[in-house]
């Protein structure tokens, strides 16, 4: 007898092998009608894959983020197929699932492809996948792949990589490609197909390699959900956050300046300064203190920390300096220098927990492909704090960590989330610095406290940090998307690397543990989804611009000067429209500008010392007195 044990620790047994499609058919006829793919003792398998022992089984549907990744896998399978078909010459490389939808990078060689070659590709898709062909995976020998393959150098470089018994071909109809698995039944599920654009990429993302063509697509089960989704691409179209930071006037960027080095503008400096404000407050409150630290540092001490190690090759080279020997980087990280302010005084047990909060702003070298707006920069500011605490004290400061993040979270709108417990890849732990015993310490005080806070979590293996687990928050926003933007760390190892000690009630010198965090994550990141999510409408104690004074003519600029003045005396930040037109068009570009109050002001308002007040979305709301605006708008810009 096979045991099978589902997901709810339920057991069903099985005479001699099984599929995982078997085990869907022992529960419903429905459930095995929409099972698409597997998970068999951790690994994504086929539906037909012969189970022969005891095992753990977790069925996937279209509704299952794996069941998705199957789905989109193997349609890169057929737009493969559907590529050579048109470009007999062109050379497949690799074609994986992403987030929404898949790629596949191909090297078309002498040819192009364009926009205009979509539509024809699109219909070879759907053509091929109408054909029901059934997706057969089945392993080949390095010998001969490397044979299948003789005229294709990418493919020659994934199998040379790889040994005898690691090699597997997956076929369909008249296509075959080399694959590790992970496929949908067979391709008749696929009903609706778009590809969405091509691009530049390098080979395995090295700009020293060719340059392929990136496809990408997406597909579905339904026609109608790739309507529904091409809808939620044009809405995201309007909320690009690349889009509304140039109209409203955020931030910039400059050639001459540099690829992934963002200017800000006046009005996003004014939004910057609120959020920092804002975590300034809540950070006093809990008790933090604020430092400051160089945008440079000595190599030697990131070779202490073990970020030279890690990142060097691929962040910003060091900078030499006239003494022969010295060099210096741009810094990667803050922690390290907080290590070293922790270090300036003999701290006891009695003055932990030590809390320092700095807006720090680092730089890493992406790639110039990588790049993207403010959510994928060079230099990027981080909220970031690193506490010192005693083994006693970690529950308690990680707990209140987490309190601070949910806070942040709440006041900015961002209420669907979960967070993901990232903890170290067990089969690879020389990725990582320190011992088992202080990562088992860590990774269960990170699950202890999430656990505790109620909070909903996912596990990721292989997402933690070199010298620490991570819990971070995942963040869905209003279209639907999935960030990481607030971060937790726990971290027994830098303080051993930077050999960090305090005097305990046994005067002796005892080690404490830092903990890392970050509720925006990066300033740049973080207003790029607030731009998103709000599409420009910000809360209204957010709003760079939250008035705009309307003087009718010229005669009541004087009048409106003085408006300002009184509302700026009472921390309510706008601008004047002086401009000659008419109130009704400096009406409507106030709406599009998004700011939240137009004030209109004339012959009657100066007279009386009144504003007549309009609302953005809501119109007339009367005319005040400037005492009563000032109560009406601090209510209503309460967080």
């Amino acid at each position: 007898m096979i045991k099978i044990t589902l997901p709810d620790n339920s057991v069903k047994e099985f005479e001699g092998e099984v599929t995982p499609l078997d085990v869907a058919k022992s529960i419903s006829e429905g459930l095995a009608r929409n099972t698409i793919s597997a998970v068999v003792n951790g690994k994504q398998v086929e539906t037909t894959t012969p189970i022969t022992t005891d095992s753990t089984v977790q069925l996937l549907t279209w509704n299952d983020d794996l069941g998705k990744k199957a789905f989109w896998h193997s349609s890169a399978h057929l737009l493969a197929q559907a590529i050579l078909e048109f470009y007999p010459d062109a050379k497949l490389t690799i074609g994986p699932a992403i987030d929404s939808g898949f790629y596949y990078d191909v090297d078309f060689g002498d040819e192009n492809l364009s926009e205009k070659d979509f539509e024809k590709i699109e219909k070879k898709v759907l053509e091929n996948a109408k054909k029901g062909s059934t997706f057969a995976l089945y392993p080949v020998s390095k010998e001969e792949a490397l044979k299948t393959y003789a005229d294709n150098p990418y493919k020659v470089e994934l199998i040379s990589n790889l040994n005898d018994g690691e090699i597997t071909f997956v076929t369909h109809d008249n296509f075959t490609d080399l694959c590790r698995g992970g496929h949908i039944p067979n391709t008749g599920i696929v009903k609706a197909v778009k590809i969405l654009n091509a691009a530049g990429a390098y080979w395995r993302g090295n700009e020293k390699n060719p340059q392929l063509t990136r496809v990408y697509g997406i597909s579905f089960p339904k026609q109608k959900e790739l309507t529904e989704y091409l809808e939620r691409l044009e809405e995201a179209k309007r909320r690009d956050h690349r889009k509304l930071g140039k109209e409203l006037g955020i931030f910039a960027f400059s050639e001459k300046v540099g690829a992934g080095l963002p200017l800000w503008l006046p009005k996003g400096t004014a939004l910057r300064r609120k959020l920092e404000n804002f975590l300034s407050d809540a950070q006093k409150k809990g008790g933090y203190e604020f430092v400051m630290s160089p945008h440079i540092g000595s190599k030697e001490l990131y070779v202490t920390s073990g970020h030279w190690d890690k990142y060097g090759a691929d962040s910003f080279q060091p900078i030499k300096t006239p003494n022969e020997g010295e060099e210096f980087m741009l810094k990667p990280m803050n922690c390290p220098h907080h290590c070293e302010i922790y270090k300036t005084s003999q701290w006891s047990y009695r003055d932990l927990p030590k809390r320092y909060a700095e807006f720090g702003t680092v730089y890493r070298y992406e790639q110039s492909g990588e790049l993207h707006g403010l959510t994928r920069v060079r230099g990027f500011t981080q909220d970031d704090a690193h506490l010192f605490c005693t083994p006693d004290q970690l529950s308690e400061e990680f707990e209140k960590v987490i309190d601070l993040t949910l806070y942040v979270f709440k006041s900015l709108g961002f209420e669907d989330f979960v967070t993901q417990v990232s903890l170290r890849d067990p089969d690879n732990k020389e990725k990582y610095i320190g011992s088992d015993e202080n990562w088992e310490k860590a990774e269960n005080a990170i699950i202890n406290a999430a656990e505790k806070k109620g909070l909903k979590t996912i596990v990721e293996y292989g997402e933690a940090a070199f010298y620490g687990p991570k819990l971070d928050f995942m963040v869905k926003d209003a279209l639907g998307r999935k960030w990481q933007l607030g971060t937790i760390q726990v971290d027994y190892n830098l303080p051993e690397r930077f050999d960090l000690h305090y005097i305990g009630s046994d005067n002796e010198k005892h080690r404490p543990v830092m903990i890392h965090r970050a509720p925006f994550g990066s300033m740049e990141r973080f207003i790029a989804i607030l731009l998103e999510n709000t599409a420009g409408d910000f809360p209204l104690w957010l709003s760079p611009d939250q008035f705009i004074i309307l003087p009718i003519s010229e005669k009541y600029v004087d009048y409106a000067k003085k408006v300002s003045q009184f509302l700026e005396n009472h921390d309510i930040s706008g601008l004047i429209d002086d401009r000659n037109e008419k109130t009704g068009k400096k009406i409507r570009d106030a709406e599009l500008n998004k700011i939240p109050f137009m004030l209109v002001v004339g012959e009657n308002e100066e007279a009386e010392g009144t504003i007549s007040v309009r609302r953005r979305g809501e119109g007339d709301l009367g005319v005040m007195n400037m005492e009563d605006f000032v109560s009406y708008f601090k209510k209503e810009a309460a967080i």
